[in-house]
């Protein structure tokens, strides 16, 4: 992505999250970037945005290193944030980047993907509940429900040999709640 959208998808982010949910969340997921954007899990070829004809940013995508009880960083990514402009959701914006994501993240290397979200949105992306292939999620994490927490196999075969508990403590928005 270039530096001249970082501030743009920011705020596309912020915007998207407070809309659906709270201005808290909203700066609690504008905080996330930010911090995966100064840590190693950053993969800068995976953070992905989608410009209209104006050139302003109207779908972002994050994919990022993640392990899980340290192990796995080369092969296995998080998916998140995902933001549309709230007035331009359910027009295969998200779709296309995601789809462009896998296709990258494969070409990488990346084996697998990681998500938290609702089931509706990422089961036709491929994604099935997390707790089927040994990969659940830790003590502190709190979730509507299990199958909120899903992976993606970019290579057939490739959750075959990854289990674990999943934690968020590294990213200090999400531990700390974003203060």
């Amino acid at each position: 992505m270039e530096n001249k959208y970082f501030l743009s998808s920011l705020d596309l982010v912020e915007d998207v999250f407070t809309t659906y949910d709270c201005e808290k969340e909203g700066r609690i997921v504008r905080q996330l970037v930010e911090e995966i954007r100064s840590k190693k899990y950053y993969v800068p070829e995976l953070e992905l945005i989608m410009v209209n004809e104006e050139d302003d940013v109207i779908g972002y995508a994050m994919f990022s290193r993640f392990h899980i009880e340290g192990k796995y960083e080369d092969e296995l990514l998080i998916l998140t944030p995902v933001a549309v402009k709230t007035e331009l959701q359910r027009q295969h914006i998200s779709k296309e980047l995601l789809e462009y994501g896998f296709e990258k993240a494969k070409g990488m290397g990346f084996k697998a993907i990681l998500v938290e979200g609702n089931p509706h949105n990422y089961n036709p992306r491929g994604f099935r509940a997390s707790y089927n292939y040994g990969i659940e999620a830790g003590p502190n994490i709190k979730l509507p429900h299990r199958d909120c927490l899903m992976v993606k196999e970019l290579v057939d075969g490739a959750l075959d040999n990854m289990s674990g508990f999943v934690d968020y403590s590294f990213y200090n928005a999400l531990h700390e709640g974003g203060s």
